[in-house]
């Protein structure tokens, strides 16, 4: 599968999820938008990923694993407190950026071996 879909994937899930954490709950948090927002910054980038910029490709992988990063004491805290819903949306968004990071990790590869490839 393309990179570029899976990351415009990875953006609506996390868009949609963010949305759902923020709208499900009593007293919502301005900080449950933080994944709609990258979400929205990840469909700006999808543009320059399917036509192989580098820097959108490297901009778009930076951004997939600080919010990766960021999502796990979120998750942590959720754990403790015993709220299942909120670490089945944590941990659903934890593991769509894993997985397009993956894919990002893939496709470097790929085109470093072509690279190497030309070279010789």
């Amino acid at each position: 599968m393309k990179v570029y879909l899976i990351s415009m994937m990875n953006a609506f899930v996390l868009m949609v999820i963010g949305l759902w954490s923020f709208i499900g709950v009593e007293t919502p948090s301005p900080i449950a938008l933080i994944p709609v927002f990258t979400g929205a910054l990840l469909l700006s980038f999808i543009k320059g990923l399917r036509y192989g910029s580098l820097p959108m490709t490297r901009l778009s992988m930076i951004l997939t694993v600080l919010i990766l990063i960021a999502m796990f004491i979120p998750f942590i805290d959720s754990m403790e407190h015993g709220d299942s819903a909120t670490s089945y949306r944590i941990g659903f968004m934890i593991v769509s950026c894993a997985v397009t990071i993956g894919f990002f990790v893939s496709r470097f590869i790929k085109v470093k071996k072509r690279r190497m490839k030309i070279k010789s």
